[in-house]
């Protein structure tokens, strides 16, 4: 099961186009926010894609969630844009709330800096910005679920 995670697009959709394009053997989009309207159209354009969306501090209006919990391949995932969990200035909050939620796998964006962490039997992924990174470029994140386990990788645009 392939999983794509993208964040901080901030209203340049036609990167999210060229990433959805690139993942066509994905089920899940996870998208955690900072502009959330740029996400809306692409839910219709590609219906085989089962959409997962948080809002982002930038997301003023949106009445979406600001935390989400699913569970995906028998795995219990966690993803948050990250500014309520104060996320500029560390992990800890964020990784406390995986725990008290049995997480397998973190999600979070905000800080525009790809990271994938591995921490108390938990993956802890930042796909980066795909518009406006402040660390090696664009990125997103893919997420493969196997009967081998998890296995995230960044993915430079």
């Amino acid at each position: 099961m392939r999983i794509v995670v993208i964040s901080d697009s901030h209203k340049q959709t036609s990167v999210i186009d060229k990433i959805l394009n690139a993942q066509p053997d994905a089920k899940h989009i996870f998208f955690l926010g900072d502009n959330v309207s740029d996400i809306e159209d692409f839910e219709y354009m590609y219906p085989n894609f089962n959409f997962h969306t948080v809002c982002g501090n930038c997301d003023f209006a949106s009445l979406l969630p600001s935390v989400g919990l699913e569970i995906i391949e028998g795995k219990r995932i966690l993803y948050t844009h990250g500014h309520t969990f104060s996320v500029k200035y560390g992990i800890s909050r964020l990784l406390e709330t995986a725990k008290q939620n049995n997480c397998d796998i973190v999600l979070y964006g905000h800080t525009h800096i790809p990271q994938i962490l591995y921490e108390d039997g938990i993956y802890i992924v930042n796909p980066g910005s795909c518009s406006r990174s402040r660390e090696g470029g664009n990125s997103y994140a893919v997420i493969d679920i196997t009967e081998q386990g998890i296995m995230p990788i960044i993915i430079r645009i």
